[in-house]
């Protein structure tokens, strides 16, 4: 006990006081200080509109024309029952939920299958076939929306799930993040394995996937989020109001004279909802497939 009380006055003693700080040390002070306030005022810019769409959800009959309130004077849940009692609103989200699950589930295995091809396979002109593959980032899908709806008209698969599924089941970034995921791992377990008689197939499925396991869920979440915030393609390919999924249904709530804002916003709340539990189930993997991939 006496050990502990001398010790904690000697780190007493040591530390510098408020007058006793150099010019440097109170500058660096000053910025730490600052740059804390600026994150928090960030954050706080940035949760602002998330705060404001679920008090507008919980405000029954608001609309733009009056002056919203920050806490709603009467809050009630009137317009997520009317949501759901008014509208196939269950079926939305079950088309976007199988939509996002599908579309999720392919493109971890294309992505991987083919970041594990430009990675440890060397065939000729590897190198310049996956930059042309890269290079289809650039292309936005506002240029091929005519030309993949002529085609797949041709084809009989417009207003289907399968017209809706097709042009996400392939991802140039998937493969690019994987890629660089597994040009992290060391070739040497891949030597260790084929000694033991190991195919690409074994090397593949428990050597390289197992080690880059945050770099998957890190695709895993941005394919997820791409499909369930898709609006453009389903809207185009997807007629039916049984086949509609949230984004587009979402869009179909606001009106052209009026709008019930409360039930727009519902809405938006539920659209959230899984991407926020997703993010916050896998934000370890996010944040540790992003840096592993970003040191080459």
């Amino acid at each position: 006990m006496a050990d502990t009380t001398v010790a904690t006055r000697a780190t007493s003693a040591e530390r510098p006081t408020r007058a006793e700080r150099t010019p440097a040390a109170r500058a660096a002070l000053a910025r730490s200080v600052l740059l804390h306030i600026v994150m928090v005022l960030g954050a706080l810019a940035m949760f602002f509109p998330f705060y404001w769409t679920l008090v507008t959800s919980f405000s029954p009959g608001s609309g733009l024309s009056s002056t919203p309130q920050l806490v709603p004077a009467q809050p009630g849940i009137d317009a997520y029952v009317q949501l759901f009692s008014e509208l196939p609103f269950m079926r939305v989200i079950g088309n976007s939920l199988l939509l996002a699950v599908i579309t999720t589930l392919v493109q971890l295995f294309t992505s991987a299958t083919a970041a594990y091809a430009f990675s440890r396979l060397p065939f000729p002109g590897r190198t310049i076939v996956f930059g042309v593959y890269l290079a289809t980032m650039m292309i936005p899908l506002q240029v091929l929306v005519v030309p993949l709806f002529a085609e797949f008209r041709a084809f009989g698969l417009v207003d289907t799930y399968l017209g809706a599924l097709l042009p996400t089941f392939a991802a140039a970034f998937g493969i690019f993040l994987l890629r660089q995921a597994m040009n992290q791992v060391p070739v040497e377990l891949d030597e260790a394995a084929a000694l033991d008689g190991a195919g690409h197939f074994r090397i593949f499925w428990t050597v390289i996937l197992p080690n880059i396991r945050p770099a998957l869920a890190t695709l895993a979440v941005f394919a997820f989020m791409g499909s369930w915030n898709s609006f453009l393609w389903p809207l185009v390919v997807l007629r039916s109001p049984e086949l509609q999924t949230l984004p587009v249904a979402l869009a179909g709530l606001q009106g052209q004279y009026t709008t019930q804002w409360d039930i727009v916003m519902a809405g938006s709340v539920i659209s959230i909802l899984p991407m926020l539990a997703i993010y916050l189930f896998a934000q370890k993997y996010v944040i540790q497939g992003v840096a592993n991939t970003g040191l080459k």
